[in-house]
């Protein structure tokens, strides 16, 4: 990190955009981002575990606020998943589903943590880590890879439900059929460059819409601690606004995992419908 004397914007920006990363193999092609590896496993641990902990402690009777908040959650996942996906949702749809949403809720909400104390004071000064990314979700390579998991879970379904015959014929005969039988090749052509656009665009905008909303969130977060940084006014208002930010900012990361959630219901429930 650059010193006091020589810190402007673009370091304290840069410097909290960096991640820590660990090349693979003998060049720097390869590189892990060991901060969002880290911060997502430990956060999938503490979402799961805390599920598992309500879950121990449930029982048949009154339930406390704590299984009674658990309660309300799983039952919102599964009317929504109900609303979509029409099979049997409750062996692996409904669990996904929650499973999606809390982890990516709560990789979200490590956007609230104040990152200079985070990242300066317990990353750096207590671990000696030069960089360190606390939202794991402000990393495209995270958003990417749960976007992909979604995208070959559609993929897989799609040959369990239709078979390989029935995947083939849905990728080369669908939307615009191939009659009349003259224009059939001309027609298979123009289906598969159709179907394969849209295979390829939807881990696509899955992926970058949360992680587009998370980095403007991490990025407003960081213009707004360097505004208080500028002065009494700044500090004023920054605290101001920041507070206001961090109000909506609320909104926005339950929203996008929620909206990541359905989006991940909404491609597995079109993997087990036949065109």
């Amino acid at each position: 990190m650059a010193t006091e004397s020589t810190l402007t914007p673009t370091s304290y920006i840069s410097h909290h955009l960096s991640n820590f990363t660990v090349s693979v193999g003998g060049g720097g092609f390869w590189t892990l981002h060991v901060d969002t590896l880290v911060t997502a496993v430990v956060l999938g641990i503490l979402s799961i575990g805390f599920l598992w902990w309500v879950v121990r402690g449930a029982t048949s009777g009154v339930p406390n606020k704590r299984q009674a908040f658990v309660e309300l959650a799983v039952d919102f996942v599964d009317d929504q998943v109900k609303a979509i996906f029409h099979g049997d949702r409750h062996r692996f749809v409904a669990p996904a589903a929650l499973t999606v949403f809390i982890w990516v809720f709560f990789m979200n909400a490590m956007d609230f943590l104040p990152i200079d104390w985070l990242v300066t004071v317990f990353i750096e000064g207590v671990l000696g880590m030069h960089a360190w990314r606390p939202v794991p979700t402000a990393d495209v390579n995270t958003t990417f890879a749960l976007a992909l998991s979604v995208w070959l879970l559609m993929i897989f379904f799609s040959f369990k439900v239709k078979g390989f015959g029935g995947f083939m014929h849905e990728l080369f005969c669908t939307p615009f059929g191939t009659k009349p039988v003259f224009a059939a090749p001309l027609l298979m052509a123009f289906n598969f460059l159709f179907n394969l656009i849209e295979y390829i665009s939807k881990p696509l905008s899955h992926s970058l819409r949360l992680f587009g909303n998370m980095y403007a969130g991490e990025i407003i977060f960081l213009l707004l601690g360097l505004w208080a940084a500028t002065g009494l006014a700044g500090t004023f208002f920054g605290a101001i606004l920041g507070a206001g930010w961090a109000i909506f900012h609320i909104l926005i990361v339950t929203l996008q995992a929620y909206i990541f959630m359905m989006l991940t219901v909404v491609y597995i429930a079109m993997a087990h419908e036949s065109h």
